[in-house]
């Protein structure tokens, strides 16, 4: 482990949990009515601000956690305010930091502005708590204090079935989340009756030895909640209607951020405290993810109404990143970290499109819409960058996750890894059908007025265009510092199940199998050499 003098990560958690206290006391009466937005964008800025410098002063090749922060919180109970970042939480952060301010610039509120900006910001805070937590009760705190803003969110500014969306999303999640508290108190358990001490941390409960049955119970204790969260098939079924009828900002940031609460669980938790029941399990992980690939996919050819075409195209993307993850190999894990990136930025960039084609239409349903590229060209091209992304097409960054995670699993899981092929194929036709839908075709008269993309927009979605581009020409920089934290877990793994990767053909990293070069690679990626 690697700690620092300055608390980073307990200020980036802190900066926008303060700023949200600060937005909800500031009298709606005695200031105008951007003031409050105004601060909420400021405390998001800064808050992006420490991420970065995190990220400049992140050591590239070093495994373990860093900018580690330890205080004893309830020393009774066993529980300490535990941070630490490594290279699989790091983009994470990023992602997230840099997707809350563009949220609240792209997709501002019609009404109560004060409200919605606090939310949104306490929503942050917990999402970034939740990534950076390493003891088991902190994270559970962060894990579920999202849910309380989020459910405001949608219920306070959504669309029409905005409440039985609001209800439907918290009981799904809250529910998964009970089982996840029980496992949580077991393993503590379990670690003091064979240490006598009492603790919540991770980096000590992964040396907790559990029996076979009592590691699979628990296992699944902790993925009933992750998949509820993620959401995984079969769990995925709160998230169409909540993503639909949710605002805009609630679309971007349930998909992009929340999301990954649940598939970045599975890998901090799930594979460091169960490395044997994860082997035991595996196929069905396996199963699962290519069928949510395949299911998410073809429902969504079904689909008129573009946010849930998008929602079922977020199912089959987290089933890719599930697929990833339990192929157990350090290519495979290491494309389901970056594409959890990469979908965040895809889901974002295509939920702010939509939103504001809807603020000029009033619809995002594909059949009331046609020729849209004849009056808003800026508007169809960014699309088309995002949709291309999101198929996976080479030189956007959708590709390397893809590539990475098919790679990884076609390892030591071939049918798997074919199967989940076809997903990719039907994803074209369906994301082809939706831009053909709305943007090609003669324009009716009122298509013909629809406004272009104003320039604030354009700046707006600027930043995610270029790293949806940077990160599929030159993702080294990123894999360069996913992989030794990839390659550790992947090693913990294996050691615990007394099971080896498979030497891989080309003797190369997964950084340098996505970007074909062999030079600056990490040693050891990608199995045995």
């Amino acid at each position: 482990m690697s700690t620092t003098p300055f608390p980073f990560l307990t200020v980036l958690v802190l900066i926008p949990a303060v700023g949200a206290a600060v937005v909800a006391l500031i009298p709606r009466q005695r200031v105008a009515g951007w003031t409050h937005e105004a601060v909420g964008i400021a405390v998001s800025l800064v808050t992006l601000a420490v991420a970065v410098t995190v990220l400049v002063r992140f050591k590239t090749h070093f495994a373990g956690y860093q900018f580690i922060s330890d205080h004893i919180w309830a020393k009774s109970l066993g529980i300490h305010w535990s941070l630490g970042m490594d290279g699989i939480s790091l983009f994470l952060v990023m992602m997230a930091a840099i997707l809350f301010p563009l949220t609240l610039l792209g997709a501002r509120a019609k009404r109560d502005p004060r409200s919605f900006v606090a939310w949104v910001l306490l929503l942050e805070a917990a999402c970034l708590g939740s990534f950076v937590s390493l003891d088991l009760i902190l994270f559970f705190l962060f894990f579920e204090l999202t849910l309380v803003p989020t459910y405001f969110i949608i219920g306070g500014w959504g669309y029409a079935r905005r409440g039985y969306a609001a209800i439907k999303f918290f009981i799904y999640t809250f529910a998964g989340s009970a089982f996840l508290l029980v496992g949580m108190v077991a393993v503590a358990f379990l670690h003091q009756s064979q240490t006598g001490v009492l603790t919540f941390e991770l980096p000590a409960l992964m040396h907790t030895h559990l029996s076979g049955t009592a590691g699979v119970l628990l296992f699944v204790a902790f993925t009933a909640a992750f998949a509820v969260k993620a959401p995984i098939f079969p769990f995925h079924t709160w998230s169409p209607v909540a993503y639909t009828e949710a605002p805009t900002a609630g679309s971007v940031l349930l998909a992009s951020v929340m999301a990954k609460l649940g598939t970045y669980g599975i890998i901090r938790f799930d594979l460091n405290l169960f490395p044997q029941a994860t082997r035991t399990l595996t196929p069905v992980l396996l199963t699962l993810a290519v069928i949510g690939i395949l299911y998410g996919a073809v429902v969504a050819c079904a689909q008129r109404d573009l946010k849930r075409l998008v929602a079922f195209s977020s199912l089959a993307q987290l089933g890719f990143i599930v697929l990833g993850t339990f192929a157990l190999t350090s290519q495979g894990l290491t494309g389901a970290v970056i594409q959890m990136v990469n979908h965040g930025l895809i889901i974002a960039a295509l939920f702010l499109v939509i939103g504001w084609l809807y603020e000029r239409r009033k619809s995002w349903q594909a059949n009331e819409l046609k020729g849209l590229q004849w009056s808003a060209p800026v508007m169809a091209g960014v699309f088309t960058v995002v949709m291309l992304a999101s198929i996976g097409v080479p030189g956007l960054n959708g590709f390397i996750g893809e590539f990475l995670i098919l790679s990884g699993t076609f390892i030591v899981h071939r049918w798997w890894a074919v199967a989940a092929t076809f997903g990719i194929i039907i994803a074209a036709l369906y994301l082809l059908w939706a831009y053909q839908q709305v943007f090609h075709g003669e324009p009716t008269e009122r298509d013909k007025t629809t406004r272009d993309l104003a320039w604030s927009e354009r700046l707006i979605i600027a930043p995610l265009i270029i790293l949806i581009v940077f990160l599929g020409v030159y993702p080294k920089p990123v894999l360069d510092r996913i992989t030794p934290s990839v390659n550790q877990l992947i090693a913990h793994v294996d050691q615990a199940t007394h099971t080896h990767q498979p030497p891989v053909a080309t003797g190369q990293s997964a950084s340098t199998a996505a970007s074909g070069s062999d030079s600056g690679s990490t040693p050891g990626a990608g199995g045995a050499r």
